[in-house]
């Protein structure tokens, strides 16, 4: 129909109305509302086709969860009052034929043999059709609309209830063949006869043999390929499997009795604060046979029978548990959770001035010290003081299970009295502020009853110097430990020295002499701490024979303390051997006393003079003790001997006079000859005292008293800052000693752990921290990053544990799951779509198929109720969950009944007729494909 139209002139400017201008076109081939639903259609196919892949990327197409180069794009129509949605499934790389086991295949795909394809639905609450004619009709506009465009796009159409996951679909193969779709689901009582590969063999045949003889004694060549899947009992099951569970995991067989084994991660070193979950449930194993030719159901039968170990492929897919992916509700038991609870008690810290107000009843406090906050019973007290101090009473080597970066982190060491304190205090009254300030006034009245009974202290070396690497509550118990041990020993001297005089007065009495010569003969310097002589004979070449020696001197004075003679040196006034002495060890310092002594130079000024001022106990205790071993000696004497780069000599070598040629072959440095020197009027003023007799420079009564002061009124948020930073310390110290195989990512990941917690905990070693200070943000940030690695070390763990003799395994399933899990982690790329399940597979080697097929142990008598044993193609008692098949028939279409004249393109074969198979005892799913010449 043509269409005239009237232009009427009209001057410039002029506005002329459109419907004056032009007339009505009518147009009656769009005559009803069905054909212009078609229209619709079409003009949705038509725009998806023209712009390809690419642009409907650009568009917004979405990309399925399951793969990652399926996409998906969606229209909406409107049919009758009706409203109706299409989408359009595609791939970037949509060439070649569609794999029949690939994994990422959308499930329309992998029933129908499909690529691209159209699926349209209604839009309601079930998205299906339960009107047959409906669903003929819906299809029907799908098809013609398609046609229109010269599209070979087939199209689903769901139908029947949403749990039968059934379809009808059509495709328009080109000028003469179409195929047809259809697919049902039976969800229970499924015929035995369709439980086994002959009956479905049959089934299939049944479908294009229209005969009514025994199928199975005819002929037919049909093509199959199967898969069967495997999955082994879970890890966590009852206590009946776990003599199984721990075979399987080192690759041997079943058969010793070790059924007392109740947790996975009992030989792991945080098993002795938690029990974790395991993160691998359990594995399944997807067994393949390539396509092959079946020409009866007797066939099928003897392939039922068939070991899994013949299938040509493999696969094992790891089933995780849904906490090692899931991060966001931070509920999981590890120290990650703890360490939280501890950062929240050092944000409320700062609420009250010393740990006693935590606890006290009459103190107001805060609601939040109100709340769920409960002390334990004192039974779980007592057992945490009894571990602490009873059970860790040897001094343990800290050195060991350390990670080099460890001391960069000022906490103090994993087997430490503190470091333990402060791991128990993680599952103590779930870390709660109250119970943790309950549990420290329990600790302190513990150290103090050691020091008062002089008791070693548990966990904590007598000997040594302070760790100035540590934190101060450490260095304080360290230093409280050696003051206990010099205490005992004092105690003892005193003991000894009673009894020896009670020795003298009763053999007084009795011979009536008087033991002057015996007190004489005395060595004084017996006795003596052993620590501290060791430390001044490395000063000199000592003899056995000259310790302890008393040698009378013309002067008619005793040597006394000597460790020995120094080489060939002699006294230059009496020409006698010189001695070096005993000497105490210097006064050991804490972090804090260091601070001080240098603020106290600060004030002072920084000059010689005084520097040699603060050390005046020490250099006189030298002196005393040099005078005693060398009766005759001048301060020359000494500074040769104590400081040499102050004395300097005339000869290169001095040689050894003799008496009667005796005279000085060197001089003091300017600095010692200087008038009003210091250590000369410190010479001068020291008395002839062997280290033995003299005031110990350490004074262990009051340092011991000083240090218990400071435990028992330190300020609650000083306390907090050292807890969260040894806790963060201890807990990877525990985790690093963990036996992961050689898993280069966790190695890493460990290693850069100990950095990153090194720099946020920082701010806590200047005890600058202040109330509702940004660190502490950081500080919870910092739990994110630890509850990752935490996570991922259990995973490692189980894994390395389950693949002992297949270590190639544990290692490919860990790299995948950490790419996986990367962007969970903060470290990946911002703008990512986070698959959602981690479904990575391994293609099993032949020389591994072994190590794989004893985790499938034999099911016990308790665990028979589970199995149906009906499928066949069992694995070591095993049967497939799932049974999928494929089965083709196809057909030369040149000069067949099909078609009279047939194109070119099909004189090859073709699939005629395909039957995807999906099932299970209780379930069963079939999707049939049909390409027909209608």
């Amino acid at each position: 129909m043509a269409s005239t139209s009237k232009v009427d002139s009209a001057t410039e400017g002029e506005v002329v109305d459109e419907e004056d201008e032009l007339e009505r076109f009518d147009d009656f081939t769009l005559a009803s509302s069905w054909e212009r639903f078609i229209s619709d259609i079409e003009a949705v196919c038509r725009q998806w086709l023209a712009d390809g892949p690419k642009n409907l990327l650009e568009k917004g197409a979405v990309r399925l969860g399951l793969s990652k180069d399926i996409y998906k794009v969606k229209s909406e129509l409107k049919h009758a009052m009706k409203s109706y949605y299409m989408e359009f499934y595609f791939e970037i790389n949509n060439n070649g034929k569609v794999a029949d086991w690939d994994y990422t295949l959308h499930d329309l795909q992998l029933c129908f043999g499909v690529k691209e394809f159209l699926v349209i639905a209604p839009q309601s609450a079930s998205g299906v059709l339960l009107n047959a004619p409906e669903a003929s009709k819906l299809l029907s506009a799908v098809a013609i609309a398609l046609s229109n465009c010269s599209s070979l796009w087939p199209a689903f159409v769901p139908v029947h209830d949403p749990s039968r996951q059934a379809y009808i679909g059509i495709q328009n193969m080109g000028t003469v063949f179409t195929r047809r779709f259809e697919a049902d689901r039976i969800g229970s009582q499924v015929p035995i006869k369709l439980m086994h590969l002959e009956g479905l063999y049959e089934l299939f045949v049944s479908k294009f043999a229209y005969s009514a003889l025994d199928f199975s004694m005819h002929i037919f060549k049909v093509h199959l390929m199967m898969k069967l899947t495997y999955r082994t009992l879970p890890y966590d099951d009852d206590n009946d499997i776990e003599a199984d569970t721990e075979n399987t995991e080192s690759g041997g067989t079943s058969g010793s009795d070790t059924r007392n084994r109740t947790q996975w991660d009992d030989d792991c070193p945080w098993s002795e604060w938690y029990t974790a979950e395991d993160p691998v449930k359990g594995f399944e194993l997807i067994t393949t046979w390539s396509e092959k030719m079946v020409e009866s159901s007797l066939e099928m039968a003897e392939l039922e029978n068939a070991s899994p170990h013949e299938a040509e492929k493999w696969i094992l897919l790891p089933n995780l548990s849904l906490n090692v992916s899931d991060s966001s509700n931070g509920n999981g038991i590890g120290f990650a959770s703890q360490l939280r609870h501890l950062v929240n008690a050092l944000d409320m810290s700062f609420e009250a001035q010393f740990m006693e107000d935590f606890v006290s009843v009459e103190n107001p406090g805060s609601d939040n010290l109100k709340s769920s906050m409960v002390i334990p019973p004192p039974t779980v007290l007592d057992r945490v003081l009894k571990d602490l101090f009873h059970e860790g009473v040897h001094p343990p080597v800290f050195a060991e299970g350390e990670h080099k970066s460890s001391r960069a982190i000022k906490g103090a060491p994993l087997e430490s009295l503190f470091a333990q304190f402060c791991l128990h205090s993680l599952w103590f009254g779930n870390c709660s502020i109250r119970a943790i300030a309950g549990l420290w006034i329990e600790f302190v009245r513990e150290v103090r009853w050691c020091w008062e009974e002089s008791q070693p202290l548990p966990r904590m070396p007598a000997n040594g110097s302070i760790d100035l690497t540590t934190c101060l509550i450490n260095q304080k118990l360290q230093m409280l430990a050696i003051c206990i041990d010099r205490k005992r020993e004092l105690n003892e001297d005193f003991h000894d020295c009673i009894e020896s005089k009670d020795h003298d007065t009763a053999y007084m009495e009795e011979d009536g002499q008087v033991g002057e010569d015996l007190r004489n003969l005395q060595t004084p310097d017996e006795g003596f701490d052993g620590q501290r002589d060791s430390t001044s004979v490395s000063r000199c070449n000592t003899k056995p024979e000259d310790v302890g020696s008393a040698e009378h001197y013309p002067s008619g004075c005793i040597r006394k303390g000597s460790a020995g003679v120094v080489g060939s040196m002699m006294l230059l006034k009496s020409c006698q051997s010189m001695h070096a002495p005993y000497t105490q060890d210097a006064p050991l310092m804490t972090e804090d006393m260091h601070e001080e002594r240098l603020r106290a130079v600060e004030a002072f000024g920084d000059s010689f003079n005084f520097s040699a001022q603060l050390e005046r106990d020490i250099l006189s205790s030298d002196m005393s003790a040099f005078k005693a071993a060398n009766p005759d000696a001048i301060f020359e004497d000494f500074i040769r001997w104590h400081s040499p780069g102050d004395w300097e000599n005339n000869e290169t070598d001095e040689g050894i006079p003799s008496k009667n040629d005796w005279h000085p072959r060197g001089r003091l440095s300017n600095r010692m000859s200087e008038q009003g020197n210091s250590w000369r009027k410190i010479w001068n003023d020291s008395p002839a005292l062997p280290a033995s007799e003299q005031k110990p420079l350490l004074d262990p009564n009051r340092e011991g008293e000083k240090i218990l002061h400071y435990l028992e009124t330190l300020r609650p948020h000083h306390l907090f800052e050292q807890m969260v930073c040894t806790a963060f310390r201890a807990s990877a110290d525990t985790l690093i000693q963990t036996n992961f195989g050689d898993l280069k990512q966790m190695m890493a990941k460990m290693d850069q752990l100990y950095p990153t917690m090194a720099s946020v905990l920082k701010p806590l070693q200047r005890n600058h921290l202040s109330a509702n200070s940004e660190t502490i943000e950081d500080l919870r940030r910092l739990c994110i990053v630890f509850e990752h690695v935490e996570k991922l070390l259990t995973l490692a763990v189980s894994l390395h544990h389950k693949f002992l003799q297949a270590p190639r395994l544990s290692e490919a399933i860990f790299s995948d799951y950490y790419k996986f899990y990367l962007p969970r982690m903060g470290t990946g790329t911002t703008e990512v779509d986070l698959q959602m399940e981690f479904d990575t597979k391994q293609q099993i080697k032949i020389h591994e198929r072994q190590i794989i097929s004893n985790m499938f142990t034999q099911p016990t008598a308790n665990q028979s109720w589970r199995k149906v044993l009906s499928m066949g193609n069992l694995l070591n008692g095993h049967e497939p969950i799932l049974r999928e098949i494929i089965f083709s028939m196809r057909d030369t279409v040149n000069g067949n009944h099909y078609a009279a004249r047939t194109p070119t393109r099909y004189e090859e074969e073709i699939e005629t007729y395909r039957m995807y198979i999906c099932g299970t005892a209780n379930d069963l799913r079939v999707a049939l494909s049909v390409a027909s010449c209608d």
